[in-house]
């Protein structure tokens, strides 16, 4: 019977199962050890002279072995987009129609575009009610096209609830902004706004997402960056082309789709939570014109 080395030191302890996977790794680096079972677990000891090898020895066994952490990964399910999608091209169309009927659009303008002044003045409905107005066909066409097409983005991100009061919301605190950074008699109307906003989130709320899960650092960035190069394709060109708005609007909705992306399976709302965010969506527009037209002087 072979005898128990007098200077001995314990190297590893867990189960017995695990004690014995890692008796293997030092056996085959030539290194004596002895398992003693304990009353919690199970102990390897080996010879004091080859503690220091065998530590080694299983440390890098651990590190090639090692387990990667469980990822928090969200299996996506798109949501329902299109209630969002034709309530906003609905909204904007009908608000076009009324900008051409003789009589109301001066009215409409005066009351509701952006003005920077009088929103530093207070007139905050202005940030909201600009973003209902356009210049002409062309300017309307472009944001229902580009408006549709990421706002179904956002809405299957979403919902269609949460993602229009969201879009809304950044929208009208990019015109905010425009409205503190410009000179006081600047004006703007039109959804872009919002549209840049919408992409920011979407941009945000997929990065933010892959921050959690086993994408590069190029490829979780991707989304922003594409985003950006968006913004700077759509979102420049044109004599009167509010840049600053669109940038201010893009901004917003990245601050907005981050928060958004940190929260993760916490913003799966219900379908009546859903359906609250889109009546309170409906809600703030239809407050901000009444305000605007009520307010406005003869």
């Amino acid at each position: 019977m072979d005898e128990e080395p007098i200077l001995v030191e314990e190297v590893y302890g867990s189960s017995r199962r695990d004690c014995l996977r890692h008796g293997l790794v030092l056996e085959a680096a030539g290194i004596p050890y002895q398992i003693r079972q304990q009353p919690g677990g199970s102990t390897i000891i080996v010879p004091i002279s080859l503690a220091a090898r065998a530590r080694a020895e299983i440390g890098a066994y651990a590190s090639e072995n090692q387990s990667s952490p469980p990822v928090a990964t969200t299996v996506f399910e798109p949501r329902n987009g299109w209630p969002g999608v034709l309530g906003y091209a609905t909204v904007i169309a009908i608000m076009f129609m009324l900008q051409r009927r003789e009589g109301l659009s001066h009215k409409l303008l005066a009351a509701g575009k952006m003005h920077a002044g009088l929103i530093r003045d207070g007139e905050w409905w202005r940030t909201v009610t600009a973003l209902t107005l356009h210049g002409d066909l062309v300017h309307l066409v472009s944001n229902i096209g580009f408006g549709c097409l990421i706002g179904l983005f956002v809405g299957q991100l979403l919902g269609s609830g949460l993602a229009w009061i969201s879009i809304l919301f950044a929208g009208a605190a990019g015109n905010l902004l425009n409205a503190w950074v410009r000179d006081s008699r600047h004006t703007s109307v039109g959804a872009s706004t919002a549209v840049f906003a919408a992409f920011g989130i979407v941009a945000a709320f997929a990065s933010t997402h892959r921050l959690h899960t086993r994408w590069s650092k190029l490829a979780r960035y991707t989304p922003i960056v594409g985003a950006v190069v968006l913004l700077s394709f759509l979102g420049t060109r044109g004599e009167r082309t509010d840049v600053f708005a669109h940038v201010a609007g893009f901004v917003a909705g990245l601050v907005l789709g981050a928060i958004y992306g940190k929260m993760g399976d916490r913003m799966k709302l219900g379908t009546r939570a859903q359906v609250l965010c889109g009546v309170g969506a409906v809600a703030v527009l239809g407050l901000s014109w009444l305000i605007a037209l009520t307010r406005q002087e003869p």
